[in-house]
């Protein structure tokens, strides 16, 4: 088993280098199956995700080519299964896209419940109202979905919550379907706007991607593109936090400032030096960092997958903070695990009240899920002394070469599968 070893204490510095947006390069994969035509994706992240993800797609038929490590072409003309196999499902939530993709070009599609990191209830009782308001049926039989319609016909939507993966979902089914489909209470991430951006490029006639409602002139076809990946915002966020919490100094490349203004707002306030360009953004911290409260919310608010990234940040910051996770309910997970290295972190219900401490010191902790793994990580940089972290394939599901990147920023940090390798990396630190 993998897990990472940390000396801590280092302020990180320098220049890193984001890579393509692993949510939206899933919905976009899965959309590049609607054609016949063949489809290059480019600024692909090379993460366990994506790549279980291809597998799947490869199995039910479609070519896939790797063109390098951040191109795949896919041709979708091969595909002769409709139905998913359970375990590339198990590992990643997001092959339930393939439903949408399915249903609209095929109108049939048989894919498990979805998997992935257990941050809490999921439901997919949105996509399911969806699919139906479009004309299908759909069943859930032995442990999978399934959905099939004679034909799709265009109609209003009205979504009860906000919900990425619905919004995606229902707009790739209702991309192919007959007439005109309007779906409101939509989500709004920049994920979703790169979803709709790409199936507008095979030929689609998608607008209002990015705003409260998404109006759809179903076609009959969709033809071949080539597209870029929007840059990764949580991959930006989570270095940006990383040079705070340890007083570094990180010109962070490739993004869009726009994305990460809920990001960089709660920086400034605790006391960093925030300073935006083009596609790029520095981060700077010289002094112990002040308190906040934050609220996680849909787009354009604080997002989700931000928060235990922050809730590290603020436990070496000077005064209470309050962390209100108001999107997935069990997203604490991580708060034992600070709790192991001197943080003072308090859970109660979907709040986390965190008492600032002046430092952390390493230990011996594990990472519950993606987004939490990764601020441990930060932790660890931060903490005096010596962090082993475990189970750190939920942090490869979503961050392309980590070690190496903070490694680039001066962080010592090592991927290592024995104690005989944490010792070594002990003596060589001396």
């Amino acid at each position: 088993m993998e897990q990472y070893v940390i000396r801590g204490g280092n302020p990180l510095v320098g220049e890193v280098e984001i890579g393509g947006a692993k949510n939206a390069a899933l919905a976009i994969l899965t959309a590049a199956i609607m054609t016949d035509e063949t489809v290059v994706i480019e600024n692909l992240p090379d993460v366990s995700d994506i790549n279980v993800l291809l597998e799947a797609i490869a199995e039910i038929g479609a070519t896939i080519e790797r063109v390098d490590r951040h191109t795949v072409r896919i041709n979708a003309s091969t595909i002769g299964d409709l139905s998913v196999d359970y375990e590339y499902i198990k590992k990643i939530r997001a092959s339930y896209y393939l439903l949408g993709a399915l249903l609209g070009k095929y109108k049939r599609a048989e894919v498990p419940l979805p998997g992935g990191c257990n941050i809490g209830s999921r439901p997919i009782d949105q996509h399911i109202k969806g699919f139906r308001a479009l004309g299908a049926k759909v069943e859930i039989k032995h442990g999978a979905i399934m959905a099939s319609a004679s034909e799709l016909r265009g109609t209003h939507i009205f979504l009860d919550v906000v919900s990425v993966g619905a919004t995606i979902n229902i707009m790739m089914a209702a991309a192919m379907a007959k007439g005109n489909t309007i779906i409101e209470n939509v989500a709004k991430e920049p994920h979703v706007v790169d979803v709709a951006n790409f199936l507008n490029s095979m030929g689609a006639n998608i607008k209002g991607a990015g705003t409260d409602v998404i109006r759809i002139k179903g076609v009959e076809t969709l033809h071949s593109t080539t597209y870029s990946v929007v840059p990764d915002m949580i991959e930006a966020g989570t270095y940006m936090f990383a040079a705070a919490a340890t007083k570094g100094d990180v010109l962070v490349k490739n993004v869009i400032p726009k994305h990460l203004e809920a990001t960089t707002a709660k920086l400034e306030e605790i006391g960093c030096d925030v300073e935006e360009f083009d596609d790029a953004i520095r981060v700077s911290a010289s002094k112990r960092l002040g308190r906040t409260h934050v609220k996680t919310q849909p787009y354009p608010g604080y997002p989700t997958d931000m928060q235990p990234q922050i809730a590290v940040t603020l436990a070496l910051a000077n005064g209470t903070s309050i962390v209100t996770e108001s999107i997935f309910e069990n997203r604490f997970k991580y708060a034992d695990e600070l709790t192991r290295m001197g943080a003072s972190v308090k859970v109660e219900g979907n709040t986390a009240i965190i008492d600032g401490v002046e430092g952390l010191t390493g230990a011996r902790i594990s990472a519950p899920d993606l987004r939490a793994g990764a601020a441990l990580v930060i932790a660890g940089l931060a903490a005096e002394g010596i962090t082993i972290i475990d189970d750190i394939v939920y942090i490869q599901r979503g961050y392309e070469d980590f070690e190496g990147k903070l490694r680039g920023l001066g962080a010592e940090i090592q991927r290592v599968t024995s104690e005989r390798e944490i010792q070594k990396f002990k003596l060589q630190i001396g």
